[in-house]
Order: structure tokens, then C-alpha cells, then sequence
């Protein structure tokens, strides 16, 4: 079995003499013995060149970095800095941002299911724009601009275009079948753009439409392109967003468009398609995806002859609940032998109490893995930090970034007392 593609790993990896690990110029097993595991490493350098490649593709404030993917202060710092406006989902993403620092007026709103609070902490902070999803979140502004809540907000609808994604069904959200947004094909999002246009409590600026995460056919966000395009043109819309979900390679053999490609592929649909608005992005896994990996500490090796072996860490699916909810692949290494062969075939599985708690369903690593060692498992920057849980009274792991040798930590363990923080008894 080969040794872990490098591609997978951070931009700034490097690999010394003896095989050992560095991220960002620090010693990975370093960081490990400084901030324990499980622990989330961050290239700092590798997040800062995404931006900057999703900015050059497609032009300042044109990028909008969508925060579910990972979120906390420094990161929606950095994604500010380099260019990017932010995609909030909640009341809560939008307070991490505003508490980062980052203007609200660099904020859009999204969310199929927004409550009155929501909308008016929106509106009341001054966000960019709203991205409208049903005919109820319009009476709810209707209600809010009655009650005097802010001059009307810019919004944004979401439409949804029929388009299917080549994804997990879980993670598609263009088809006609979805919770998300007003539908093209029955008529639903003339009849929103027909309301909007003529209601005094909003300010209808534009169109939204997203097919779905984790997208590595290029040909489908033309093919949305084309279909957003033919309702968009004849509005004449100042702003047209054509949502994010460009995926990356997990494992070996998967291969994704970059940044800048689909940059290439939604300019040149939206030219030949005479698309005059002004075209923006919601790229999240893309911007973190591949700048993080997770280091675990192995705990178990348990080997069933005739049957598997079981190699257990002290993370699972509290971190990482991607493979249990979507059957996501990962790859995993030994920090301390990068190159080493990976000639054993395990089930890669977490600490907590369930029989699903699976990292890895035939996970390859090193025959000569033993209990102490550091495991590490690359791509792990989105979607592993932000739905964290806290199953079995698991503390959330700490959050490091790492640049020019030096490491700083951004987001720290928790601990008991912050798991009864709410516990009112």
C-alpha cells in the first residue's frame, strides 16, 4: 500500500530526514505534546492563498466565504482581511463575525427557516443582504417593517433551480425536491420576485441559487449558470449569486476542479449568456477543506483474527461526523513515518459508545502502528470544528493555526466546567 498522497496535505507540509511531520514550519508531534489531542492544525499560509485565488478568479467582495464550513474570530478575521465578505446561517454565525470585528455590512444572511430575532438582528445591524427563502420569511419582514424594526433590507432570493448535483443526496439542495429556496420550475420564484418587487419592506437587489456541497463536476454549476441565467437576464438584477459547493479530493484518486477553474467555467457561461449583473460566490470547503488535518492519539489496536482489526483514537464522530452522517471517505497517516507504507487495513473508529462511530471504514496505515501513536487524518478543515458535538460529555478539541513557525492558538479545549456552562440544575 503507498504512502499518504501529498496532496492531501496542507500547502506548507513538509517532511524532515527522519519522516517525521511539520505544518507552517512547527513539528506536528510538537504541537500535539503543547495542546493534546484530539487537535485540529490549521495552515494559516494555505487558508490566506485560497482567499486570495477565490478573490483573484472572481474579484474583491465578489467572494463570499461561507462560515458553516468553519468558523470562529480569527478565522472570519483572516477571510475578511484577504477580500471576502461572509456567509452567516444563524443569529450565532452572525454574532461570531460582528464579534471578529468584521463590518456588518460585509455580512449576508442566509437560512431556510430564519425567526423573526434572526431577521431583525439583521436588520437592525445593517448586513449587506438578506438572502430570502419562502413566502413566510417575507411576511415575517412585512411584520418586522410594520413594528418599525430598520429601514428595508437589501435581499437577495434564493431560487431553486432544478438542477441536480452530483453529490450526497443529504448535501443536494438545487433539485426540485428541496427544502431550500423558491422553486423555477412551478412558478414559485416569479411569483417571489413579483412580491418583492412590489413590497415597501424590502429592497429586491438579486438572485441566489446553490445546487449542493461537495460538487466535483464543474459541468454542473454551468449547467446552473444556464438555467439562473435565463431568469435572471430579463430582470435585469443588479447582484446574481451563484452559491459555492465546490468540492475537494478526500482521498486518493479524487480529483476536483480548482478555484481558479471553476472561476474560468462560471465567467465564461455568464459571458456567453449575456449575464450583466454582478456575479458572486459562496465558496466554504473549497477556502478551508484541505488547510487542516486532525491528529488523534491511538488508545487501541485490537485485532479480530478472520475478521478486521479495530484501531481506536480519542476523537470519533464528535469531531469528525462526516463519515457517520455521509459515508465520507478520509485517508490517514502516521505523523512520525509520512512515507512509510500504509500495509495494514483497519476500521478506524472513535471513543464514544456507538457502534457507528467510524472514522474510517478501511482505513490504511502502517502495520507497525501501536498504542501512543499519533494518527493524522488531512482535509479535515471543514464541516469537522463546526458540527462538532459534545455526544458523551466529549470536550470539543482545541483549534491551532500555524505560519512561519510559529503556532497561535485560536479556538482552546474545553473543558468540564465549560460542559455544565448552561446546566442550570
Amino acid at each position: 500500500m503507498s504512502p499518504i498522497p501529498r496532496h492531501l496535505l496542507p500547502d506548507n507540509a513538509t517532511v524532515d530526514p527522519t519522516g517525521a511531520l511539520a505544518v507552517g514550519g512547527c513539528d506536528v508531534a510538537a504541537l500535539a505534546a503543547e495542546y493534546g489531542t484530539p487537535l485540529f492544525v490549521y495552515d494559516e499560509a494555505h487558508l490566506r492563498a485560497r482567499c486570495r485565488e477565490a478573490v483573484a478568479a472572481f474579484g474583491y467582495e465578489r467572494v463570499i466565504y461561507a462560515t458553516k464550513a468553519f468558523l470562529c474570530r480569527a478565522m472570519a478575521r483572516l477571510a475578511f482581511e484577504e477580500g471576502l465578505l461572509l456567509d452567516v446561517a444563524s443569529g450565532g454565525e452572525l454574532h461570531v463575525a460582528l464579534a471578529a470585528g468584521v463590518p456588518p455590512a460585509a455580512c449576508t444572511l442566509h437560512g431556510n427557516n430564519k425567526s423573526v430575532t434572526e431577521l431583525r438582528e439583521a436588520i437592525e445591524a445593517g448586513v449587506r443582504h438578506i438572502v430570502v427563502d419562502s413566502f413566510d420569511e417575507l411576511d415575517r419582514l412585512d411584520a418586522l417593517a410594520a413594528a418599525g424594526a430598520g429601514p428595508p433590507p437589501s435581499v437577495l432570493l434564493r431560487i431553486t433551480p432544478g438542477v441536480h448535483a452530483h453529490t450526497h443526496e443529504f448535501i443536494a439542495t438545487g433539485q426540485d425536491d428541496s427544502k431550500f429556496g423558491f422553486n423555477l420550475g412551478n412558478g414559485d420564484a416569479l411569483r417571489a420576485v413579483d412580491r418583492a418587487r412590489r413590497s415597501s419592506s424590502v429592497r429586491l437587489v438579486g438572485l441566489h441559487c446553490h445546487i449542493g456541497s461537495n460538487v466535483f463536476e464543474a459541468s454542473s454549476f454551468a449547467k446552473a449558470a444556464e438555467v439562473m441565467a435565463g431568469f435572471a437576464v430579463p430582470l435585469d438584477l443588479p447582484e446574481l449569486v451563484l452559491g459555492g459547493g465546490l468540492g475537494v479530493p478526500y482521498v486518493e484518486g479524487e480529483e476536483a476542479p480548482t478555484i481558479t477553474q471553476w472561476g474560468n467555467v462560471l465567467r465564461d457561461a455568464c459571458l456567453a449568456l449575456g449575464v450583466r449583473s454582478n456575479v458572486s460566490v459562496e465558496p466554504g470547503r473549497a477556502i478551508v477543506a484541505d488547510a487542516a488535518m486532525t491528529i488523534y492519539t491511538v488508545g487501541t489496536v485490537k485485532p479480530i483474527p478472520g475478521v478486521r482489526t479495530y484501531l481506536a483514537v480519542d476523537g470519533g464522530m464528535s469531531d469528525n461526523p462526516r463519515p457517520v452522517l455521509y459515508g465520507s471517505g478520509y485517508e490517514s497517516f502516521l505523523p512520525r513515518a509520512v512515507d512509510a507504507d500504509r500495509d495494514l487495513t483497519a476500521r478506524l473508529v472513535g471513543k464514544h459508545c456507538e457502534s457507528g462511530d467510524v472514522l474510517a471504514f478501511e482505513a490504511r496505515v502502517p502495520s507497525d502502528i501501536a498504542v501512543g501513536d499519533l494518527l493524522a487524518m488531512p482535509v479535515t478543515g471543514a464541516y469537522g470544528h463546526s458540527m462538532g458535538s459534545n455526544y458523551n460529555k466529549i470536550a470539543r478539541p482545541p483549534v491551532v493555526f500555524v505560519a512561519g513557525g510559529a503556532a497561535r492558538q485560536v479556538v482552546r479545549r474545553e473543558t468540564y466546567s465549560d460542559l455544565l456552562a448552561t446546566d442550570v440544575g
